[in-house]
């Protein structure tokens, strides 16, 4: 699998797509215009180590219903994530059986290592 899960109204998700100069076969999903499906969320989850890697804590939402102050299961942070594509930490990139969360330096290096080797 070859795919990218990203907001296209996002500037950082932007300039890593331009950075990683991903091949034509890649599957673009804008999570704002089309939501992440169960399926897709467990798909993610089975090549991680929690729903929690896959969570943005960084999201708005995140400080407004005030959830740092509440004990969240593996449960609930896939729940919000599929309620809210706020939460899903972007971009989520996948490709064969490697997955990549986020936008650190480290992860988007490693990305474009196992996409161009």
């Amino acid at each position: 699998m070859k795919k990218i899960y990203y907001l296209s109204t996002c500037d950082t998700c932007k300039r890593i797509i331009n950075e990683l100069n991903l091949p034509e076969d890649f599957d673009f999903q804008d999570i704002k215009t089309q939501p992440i499906t169960k399926v897709q969320i467990e798909e993610m989850r089975s090549l991680t180590d929690s729903y929690e890697a896959l969570f943005s804590k960084r999201a708005r939402l995140y400080k407004e219903l005030d959830l740092k102050n509440k004990s969240l299961t593996e449960e609930g942070y896939k729940n919000y994530i599929l309620e809210h594509y706020t939460f899903l930490k972007r971009p989520v990139i996948i490709y064969n059986n490697n997955i990549f969360i986020g936008n650190s330096k480290k992860v988007v290096e490693a990305a474009k290592n196992t996409i161009h080797e």
